[in-house]
């Protein structure tokens, strides 16, 4: 058995007393300070603490007076606080969590629903969109110019027709293949637009109302010596309707919407109208010409000299 034997713990109610008499330095710091000054003064600390007690009606032994002296000069039952560190620094975090809690679990939770939404929601669909946008670039319209281009060439009854239906998807289709999808869609457009002209019926009649003029003339800024005779026309459906049709005007180059327009004709045609209308304020040869399904252009009854107007 070893010769050095283990002290033995002091008992609780010793511990206590040499820890209040500590208490009691600290609370009492000018005394301790000038008192621990000099360890020869050490005994007359004790005197002075031991009347202390006595005033309180308190016994303490002279050891544990003692104890308490050294346990305040040696810094026991005294507690220092850490040094800053990171653990240091995450146990305080944890420690006033309840105050700091709630706020940041709050902004947490917005993160969470914000990242979900982002990634789980907006951004699958802007990716499955773009996977359309490119499968229709590279298919969906390409094959919609070549079933245009069918119903044209089975529709049409001129040439004409077919040969600028093949341009318009052969441009198309080419704009598709390089990426191109405003060109491309402007091209099934203008297919679109070519088989509905196709597939379009109607009569062109000299608009005979009293309060439209059914005829005018002009002098051109290109040549002030000549005038040009036109007449008023409109374009009726078999079922009555009044259309509204893409008219060039040969005077400023473009190309505008109407539902009436100038038809210019020789000065025969001109006068024969006016004379018609005159008679009884009825013309009765109103049919300038017609247009019938599977072709492009009107075919006229009366003589025209192939230029129009849009306004007058």
């Amino acid at each position: 058995m070893s010769d050095v034997t283990a002290k033995p713990a002091a008992p609780l109610d010793e511990v206590m007393l040499a820890m209040d008499v500590v208490d009691t330095l600290r609370h009492r710091q000018d005394l301790a300070t000038r008192e621990l000054a000099g360890v020869t003064r050490e005994q007359q600390l004790i005197e002075k603490l031991r009347d202390i007690y006595h005033q309180q009606g308190i016994d303490v032994p002279d050891h544990i007076l003692k104890e308490g002296v050294e346990a305040l000069a040696e810094s026991r039952f005294v507690y220092d606080p850490p040094k800053p560190s990171f653990g240091t620094s995450v146990a305080r975090l944890y420690v006033s969590r309840k105050r700091w809690g709630k706020p940041v679990s709050a902004v947490l939770l917005a993160l969470l629903v914000v990242a979900v939404g982002y990634f789980g929601v907006w951004r699958p669909y802007q990716n499955n969109q773009a996977a359309q946008a490119r499968l229709e670039l590279a298919e969906g319209l390409p094959a919609q110019m070549d079933a245009l281009y069918q119903t044209i060439y089975e529709e049409t009854k001129v040439q004409q027709a077919v040969v600028e239906a093949e341009a318009l998807r052969t441009r198309g289709q080419t704009f598709a293949a390089e990426g191109n999808r405003t060109a491309a869609e402007a091209a099934v457009r203008n297919l679109t637009a070519l088989r509905d002209q196709l597939r379009q019926v109607y009569t062109v009649r000299v608009v005979n109302r009293p309060d439209v003029r059914s005829g005018f003339w002009t002098f051109p800024e290109v040549n002030t010596e000549a005038t040009n005779y036109y007449v008023v026309v409109e374009a009726i459906s078999p079922d009555g309707q009044t259309l509204s049709l893409p008219i060039l005007n040969e005077e400023n180059g473009q190309t505008e919407v109407v539902n009436m327009w100038g038809v210019r004709v020789p000065e025969s045609v001109y006068d024969a109208v006016s004379a018609d209308k005159r008679d009884d304020g009825i013309i009765q040869g109103n049919e300038v010409g017609r247009k019938s399904d599977g072709f492009l252009d009107v075919e006229y009854s009366m003589p025209v000299l192939g230029g129009a107007v849009t306004r007058w």
